[in-house]
């Protein structure tokens, strides 16, 4: 089978690059199974990626085609997400129920799409049923092209960092226990690379735990780049005794400040640069601790790894670096997050500079306030809001009915206020406008710390407050070098704005990251389209590969997974390589 291999990717390559421009392909096999591990000292059960837990990283460059095998070894629905990624013209490729039918247990499926003039930090995860709080998590990195220069020296090393709050119980048991009505209640742990705390106190931590061990060159510079990966928990990150040099989030390069220590909520990514510039007389801590909580209560759920000089001479020792002295007061963390600005002088995946896009003088062409509160019951049932709507997926994806003329399917009824109304289970979805820009308002009436995301876009986080938004708020708004990104943490009890500039097509999901509300219902969706659109120029048409699912389920054809099949495909795909030889060559 090595040379079908061969023949495939061959013609992969050079059929894509007559369909898709002289861009190249980078081709990548995911296997998504479980697999028994011990991150806290229990084993328990996990999912793995290609056997790997964290999944392996996705490494490509802006403008490269990406296609993505994904086999479903679980034994339930699969569908991977790749928040951050913009997916433009495509949101068939977003990997989530309201675009996407599932993959079923022992099917495969394959995501094709562009990184189109991006760069950045990024991961993926399955999307379903809280899959993520057992793992099926992994980075994608976009790198950027040599033509286009870094705003800082080329660092010495890359180094990936997945932080997150970790129960022992797996997905299903944290479902069921939703399902019964019951909160989460406190996590088991943290870990750092899927592995538990190095025993930096022996009542707090047990034995024989294995923990992560970065190795660094004493006076070299990395590119460290951290994501939260977890459940629900805002992760106050940090290195002992080194400067974190912030440099980019989500996909937009930042201006370069130093932190000590930085607060990074559920689903977000940053990088740092950071040297290392210390003594080697011993190792160092590096701490993700939970934020926001009875830190007395939560001091066991906190994690460590160590940063090992090649030189070292010594075990890290003594009491962990000091988390901010703040509790439960966001105002230090408010103002840190709103400290973190776009580098508008730097090139991004483009040759121009980022803040060419002046997005303050845009008017408003519609304004939305979503409003979070504390689950409630609803129908019987522990339900999250946004605007008194639980939203519940539709049988057939959005996109997919409007192509077949499936009604009935979704309503285009999202209010743009929070109602005066029970709250209620409901299909509704954002009918936004193509083209328009737009003014969100999130106002977190819950008790935690949420984080917003919108699939497709990069949002500009232009304020922050506490207590409830009105109007003059928008005299303390950011209106030059706010930070564009595409999640974005709302406190308790207070408001985060945002603007966008909606020119995706698709349909776009927009949730909480933090699992259980997402779980419970906190998301919607908006549907943009372009009325004018006859040709596909704005919006791709339905992949070929696509599958079938609610009222279009007589249209799936059984999938054929047998080495003969390959064959099969391998065989075609050589007789169109011939014929392009052909063709080219006459």
């Amino acid at each position: 089978m090595a040379a079908f291999d061969l023949v495939f990717w061959i013609s992969v390559g050079l059929l894509s690059g007559v369909c898709f421009g002289a861009d190249p392909f980078a081709n990548f096999e995911l296997e998504f199974s479980y697999v028994t591990a011990s991150p806290l000292g229990v084993p328990q059960q996990v999912i793995a990626v290609n056997g790997k837990f964290p999944g392996p990283v996705l490494n490509v460059t802006t403008n490269y085609n990406v296609v993505v095998n994904v086999k479903n070894k679980l034994d339930e629905n699969l569908l991977v997400t790749w928040p951050g990624v913009q997916m433009r013209r495509s949101s068939w490729q977003d990997g989530v129920l309201g675009t996407n039918c599932p993959i079923p247990p022992n099917w495969n499926w394959t995501y094709q799409f562009q990184v189109k003039d991006q760069i950045g930090s990024f991961f993926y995860f399955p999307s379903l049923n809280m899959q993520r709080a057992s793992g099926g998590f992994g980075p994608f990195i976009i790198t950027n092209r040599i033509i286009i220069p870094l705003p800082f020296n080329a660092p010495d090393g890359d180094i990936v960092i997945m932080i997150g709050d970790w129960y022992i119980r797996n997905h299903t048991a944290l479902r069921q226990a939703l399902d019964s009505g019951n909160e989460l209640g406190m996590p088991d742990g943290v870990l750092i690379n899927g592995m538990g705390p190095y025993r930096y106190n022996t009542s707090l931590v047990p034995d024989g735990i294995e923990y992560e061990t970065i190795n660094v060159d004493p006076g070299k510079t990395y590119r460290i780049r951290v994501h939260n990966v977890g459940v629900s928990t805002s992760l106050n990150f940090r290195i002992q005794s080194h400067n974190l040099l912030l440099a980019e989030t989500e996909g937009h390069y930042t201006s370069q400040q130093n932190y000590t220590s930085l607060d990074i909520h559920v689903g977000q990514s940053y990088t740092f640069l950071i040297t290392m510039d210390q003594n080697a007389s011993s190792d160092y801590y590096i701490v993700a601790s939970a934020r926001f909580v009875n830190e007395s209560l939560w001091q066991r759920v906190t994690g460590v790894a160590i940063l090992h000089y090649s030189n070292s001479k010594g075990t890290a020792a003594g009491p962990l670096p000091d988390p901010p002295n703040d509790f439960y007061d966001p105002s230090y963390s408010m103002n840190q997050a709103m400290s973190i600005r776009q580098n508008v002088t730097a090139s991004g995946a483009r040759p121009n500079p980022q803040g060419s896009f002046h997005y303050g003088s845009i008017n408003v062409t519609d304004v939305y306030v979503l409003r979070s509160l504390p689950p409630l019951t609803i129908d019987g049932k522990l339900r999250a809001t946004y605007n008194g709507i639980s939203f519940v997926n539709p049988d057939t994806p959005i996109r997919l009915a409007d192509v077949y003329n499936v009604k009935g399917d979704y309503k285009l009824d999202f209010p743009n206020r929070p109602q005066d109304r029970a709250p209620r289970m409901d299909r509704s979805i954002v009918n936004a406008t193509y083209k328009g820009f737009i003014e969100i308002i999130l106002q977190n009436n819950d008790t935690i710390v949420q984080t917003f995301h919108l699939d497709g876009y990069s949002v500009f986080v232009v304020g922050m407050g506490s207590g409830e938004w009105t109007e003059n708020n928008r005299g303390s708004y950011n209106r030059w070098d706010a930070i564009s990104r595409s999640t974005v943490q709302v406190f308790a009890g207070g408001w985060t704005a945002i603007f966008a500039s909606l020119d995706n097509v698709g349909v776009w999901n927009l949730r909480t990251e933090n699992l259980d509300r997402w779980y419970l219902g906190q998301e919607t969706y908006m549907r943009i389209i372009n009325p004018e659109d006859t040709a596909n120029k704005t919006e791709l048409p339905v992949p070929n590969n696509v599958l079938y699912c609610g009222a279009l389920s007589r249209m799936q054809k059984p999938q054929k997974t047998s080495s003969a099949s390959h064959l099969h495909v391998y065989l075609q795909l050589y007789v169109a390589m011939l014929l392009l030889f052909s063709f080219i060559f006459g």
